[in-house]
């Protein structure tokens, strides 16, 4: 079996002189040239004191301690800075922290990109096509081996993925320029909107004022009214009490009904609860029967977002009370309504003003009802206004006031979101505002799954066994990705992510609340990529956008290196 192979460090032959390849020795790069043109001595890279005998080089014996006279053979691949020191050749010198001076078999590839292939591939009876694709590594036939060059294919198809490669990044960087401008335009509106609510804030504050006041002097002036319309337990309000009696006495029955039936329910929802409990426990996992596994699996989520409820115990406390018939001590003692008041002041000065001439009358009741207010105002006499009692234009100005004030709350409110959304991390330039809420999803088995920016990420059932929410959006951070490129271009790749952090969603069965970590890759459309569960209920999604995309400079730059 094959040896795991190392990195291959490609050569950077444009930058360098050209040098004919029959007048170097068999595997040397075009960067390490210069030591090998002489033609009787060679000397060994790291170490200039040993010097050599040219025919020595590539003679299958490693005589330099960095290996430089085996460029083109195998037989100092067993240089590695983790081996043991040894003794130098010819010498009893002890060498330590031994390091190869050349990167590997130079493979020139004609029509690809010219690379190194680590000693340890030279001549290994294999054919190593994709880091030496013109079969130059096996030119001794080990085996009867032949390789043939495959560079012109291997190079043609090459070209074409970075081709491909290169158009979607500049279809990545468009999207990505359009979503920066979308954030932007986002941003300025909610600035916008905040700076029109302040305005709208501070008009409505003046206006609730004004309102206020004006509702004031409209309850001042009611109960300086010393005469009010009053009903005796005959009237209006005696047929009212009347109806609401027989009113409470139904709805007590009904009640009463509702909660017997509740009750019955219960009980047998406990009873099925305790039918399905058993027979989790009881049921055989190994018996392959997926109608069972699926019922068992739907018996655990319903348990789990139970577990989740606490139930009011007031509540049933507060319907015994409610239950209770009416009397003194419980409920409403419907004997002080209907008993009504024996007198009042309006009654004893109707009284006493009918001894008075008219006019006399008529300037005693002014200035009654201008004393009885200033006593209200001061609190020295009790104010009998009820708000059944309460005047048309004291209504008018309550509800008046009323509506100011919800208008007022309500854009205080939306103020205080707005501001607090512009403190929020929404990535380089906001750029994450443009996909606030938009959703992806992916097809994986019988569960499908979603994630929406900023938001949340759920798995949904196609069974119909409901919706479980897998994490709700936290925060932004950034962690490395060290990922292999994949032929599809949907890859992490290595450096640095953005990871938006979705935690504290459902309850597992036995186990922690639901979290995922979404890395994002770069893209030039949004697609949700894979889903993995990292270990129980920690989720990992991979997603590609364009919003995690380098810039455009950077992406044709990369292009360029590349080719």
């Amino acid at each position: 079996m094959q040896p795991p192979r190392p990195l291959v460090l490609l050569g950077a032959v444009s930058s360098l002189t050209a040098v004919a390849a029959g007048s170097l020795p068999r595997g040397v790069g075009p960067e390490y040239a210069s030591h090998y043109q002489g033609k009787t001595e060679f000397t060994c890279i790291s170490d200039s004191s040993i010097k050599l005998s040219f025919d020595r080089v590539n003679d299958n014996t490693c005589d330099c301690p960095d290996g430089s006279d085996e460029p083109g053979t195998a037989a100092c691949a067993h240089i590695d800075p983790l081996s043991p020191d040894q003794p130098l050749p010819a010498s009893g010198v002890i060498s330590s922290s031994p390091k190869l001076a050349l990167p590997g078999f130079w493979c020139e590839n004609k029509d690809h990109i010219g690379s190194y292939v680590p000693f340890l591939f030279v001549n290994d009876g294999m054919c190593d096509h994709d880091l030496c694709c013109d079969g130059t590594e096996e030119y001794g036939h080990v085996g009867g081996i032949k390789c043939e060059n495959r560079c012109a294919e291997i190079g043609k198809e090459y070209r074409r993925l970075a081709e491909e490669k290169t158009q979607k990044m500049a279809r990545a960087a468009k999207q990505k320029n359009a979503m920066l401008s979308e954030a932007r335009v986002l941003r300025r509106s909610v600035e916008a909107k905040i700076a029109q609510l302040n305005s709208d804030i501070h008009v409505l504050e003046a206006k609730k004022a004004d309102l206020q006041k004006k509702h004031d002097d409209a309850q001042l002036h009611d109960r300086g009214r010393v005469v009010k319309s009053q009903e005796g337990p005959g009237g209006k309000l005696g047929v009212l009490i009347g109806l609401a009696k027989v009113r409470v006495d139904e709805l007590r029955t009904t009640l009463d009904r509702v909660v017997q039936e509740r009750n019955e329910m219960d009980s047998k929802v406990q009873e099925l609860e305790g039918i399905l409990s058993k027979f989790k426990e009881e049921y055989n996992p190994n018996f392959n029967d997926e109608g069972v596994k699926s019922a068992v699996k739907a018996f655990e989520d319903y348990a789990a977002r139970e577990a989740e409820i606490v139930r009011d115990v007031k509540a049933d406390a507060d319907l015994e009370s409610i239950l209770r018939e009416d009397s003194e001590t419980s409920g409403v003692n419907w004997a002080d309504f209907e008993a009504g008041e024996e007198g009042s002041d309006t009654d004893v000065l109707y009284n006493f003003e009918a001894y008075l001439p008219g006019f006399l009358r008529e300037l005693l009741h002014d200035k009654l009802a201008r004393f009885k207010l200033w006593l209200i105002q001061n609190g020295m006499l009790a104010d009998r206004t009820s708000g059944g009692s309460e005047s048309q234009l004291v209504k008018a100005a309550r509800e008046a006031l009323e509506a100011a004030e919800q208008e007022l709350r309500d854009k205080t409110r939306d103020r205080d979101e707005d501001t607090e959304d512009l403190k929020k991390d929404y990535g380089p330039s906001d750029i994450f505002r443009a996909i606030k809420g938009k959703c992806v999803s992916i097809d994986a088995g019988e569960y499908e799954y979603e994630l929406c920016y900023m938001d949340k990420t759920m798995q949904k059932s196609k069974k119909g066994h409901g919706d479980t929410n897998m994490g709700n959006f936290v925060r932004l951070e950034h962690q490395m990705a060290d990922d292999e490129e994949r032929l599809d271009g949907k890859s992490l790749g290595r450096g640095q992510r953005v990871v938006l952090k979705y935690e504290d969603g459902q309850q597992c069965w036995n186990g922690p609340r639901r979290s995922t970590d979404v890395w994002l890759g770069c893209a030039d459309k949004e697609e949700l990529w894979r889903v993995s569960e990292a270990e129980k209920c920690v989720y990992k999604m991979e997603v590609g956008t364009p919003a995690a995309c380098d810039d455009a400079e950077q992406v044709q730059q990369g292009s360029r290196d590349e080719l």
